[in-house]
């Protein structure tokens, strides 16, 4: 075992795990998206305008974990280059609508391929089957109680 390896068996280890795991995957896939000119707060929010379709910036800053100003900031950049817009939604004046744009979904598609060696290298070191079942805890933990199919993340 590496000495860089917490040995923590505390009620905070598994919180700890998952931070470093979450820093690790980040600035893997940081790397993946950096030449499309995005970062990863934009793919993000592009994830769940595809998985979605037209969302409001209130759902869109709960479902990437961002603050109202945040997700403003981001669905500002994606306006600027393209990739998404802002809708009215019918019946409501203060509420916009995000939606892909055709450039957005092309980028999107750009980033999957792009992003796919990068996410590769991370379970490398995986035995076969592993990194599905890490997928499958991490969805069960991440949202208890509700059927897998319901957060596919692929």
């Amino acid at each position: 075992m590496s000495a860089d390896i917490p040995h923590e068996t505390g009620p905070f280890a598994l919180g700890l795990l998952l931070r470093q795991a979450h820093w690790r995957a980040a600035a893997v896939m940081t790397e993946a998206v950096r030449p499309l000119g995005i970062e990863l707060r934009h793919f993000a929010v592009l994830v769940v305008l595809v998985d979605r379709g037209a969302t409001v910036q209130r759902d869109l800053a709960a479902a990437t974990g961002s603050d109202k100003a945040g997700i403003m900031r981001v669905v500002d950049d994606l306006e600027r280059m393209g990739l998404a817009v802002r809708r009215a939604v019918p019946g409501d004046r203060r509420v916009r609508a995000v939606e892909l744009t055709a450039q957005g979904r092309e980028l999107f598609d750009a980033a999957q391929v792009a992003a796919e060696p990068f996410a590769e290298r991370l379970v490398a070191h995986f035995e076969p089957g592993e990194a599905e079942l890490l997928k499958d805890l991490l969805t069960r933990f991440a949202y208890p109680g509700e059927s897998p199919s319901s957060h596919s993340i692929d």
